[in-house]
């Protein structure tokens, strides 16, 4: 059957994840419209297609034991020069995700896996682009801030084109397997709003 390269992550909502996938792009950024602007739980992660179903059921159970909590991005972080990341700061919600993460990669569930580096919820506006543009995102993001209540997660597949695309939707606390996602427009530009 195969293999896929899955993700699970918090989507930051309208109107914010769109201007922050727009200004990623405006960085430089070639992968920015292939990545949804997201909070990620499980990195990229190949699997057995046949897992799937499990995966689906494990996630399922996740949510349905979750609440919503606030979310709060404000300012700017970098990984710089462990990694060549610059990132917007979760200033609200950080032991929420990093709860919520330990339980979708639970050990004995079907995404375990170790991590590169230790947890660290964020929101990445720019990777692997040139130096110059990475302080340019630092500085111009400095004063961002944004807030949402997150009521659940998304399971992502990356498809052979690199993008990004949600399969199913667990909001939390539901009874009902996760929602599949609707299509969403990929590459849709929008003028980030002052």
């Amino acid at each position: 059957m195969g293999t896929v390269t899955l993700g699970v992550s918090i989507a930051v909502p309208e109107p914010y994840g769109r201007q922050l996938q727009q200004l990623r792009a405006g960085f430089g950024d070639a992968a920015a419209h292939g990545i949804p602007t997201h909070v990620t739980l499980v990195p990229p992660t190949e699997v057995e297609a046949d897992r799937l179903p499990a995966i689906r059921a494990h996630l399922t159970e996740v949510a349905r034991a979750f609440r919503a909590f606030p979310m709060r991005l404000e300012g700017t972080g970098t990984f710089r020069p462990l990694s060549p990341v610059v990132f917007v700061r979760l200033a609200e919600g950080t032991p929420d995700c990093t709860r919520l993460q330990g339980q979708v990669r639970d050990p004995r569930g079907p995404l375990a896996r170790e991590l590169a580096f230790p947890y660290h919820p964020h929101v990445t506006v720019a990777h692997g682009i040139s130096e110059e543009a990475m302080d340019r995102a630092y500085a111009e993001l400095a004063d961002y801030a944004a807030d949402w209540l997150c009521e659940g997660f998304g399971l992502y597949e990356q498809g052979s084109d690199g993008v990004w695309r949600k399969l199913r939707e667990y909001p939390f606390g539901a009874g009902a397997p996760g929602v599949p996602a609707q299509p969403a427009p990929v590459g849709d530009t929008v003028v980030p709003r002052s």
